[in-house]
């Protein structure tokens, strides 16, 4: 499995597909695909994580951070894994 993040994004099911090494680089990443969409109308958005490999300290953070800011605003951020 490569280091390097990669991400699908299947915008009509609002889903994230992610393969690699979440860093907090690529966890910033993430959170702007997953902001556009739910600025888009997904209340609801899919993050499939079972393609990455290994996560940092500061990548999970920002998935925590993100899945907060889904509930503050109503939404839902369901990860996969």
């Amino acid at each position: 499995m490569s280091g390097v993040l990669s991400e699908v994004v299947d915008r009509r099911a609002g889903l994230i597909t992610v393969r690699g090494h979440l860093t907090s680089s690529g966890a910033d990443l993430v959170r702007g695909t997953a902001d556009r969409l739910r600025d888009a109308g997904h209340a609801r958005v899919v993050l499939d994580l079972r393609g990455v490999g290994a996560a940092d300290v500061e990548g999970l953070a920002v998935l925590r951070e993100l899945h907060r800011d889904f509930r503050v605003v109503g939404g839902e951020l369901l990860i996969r894994s």
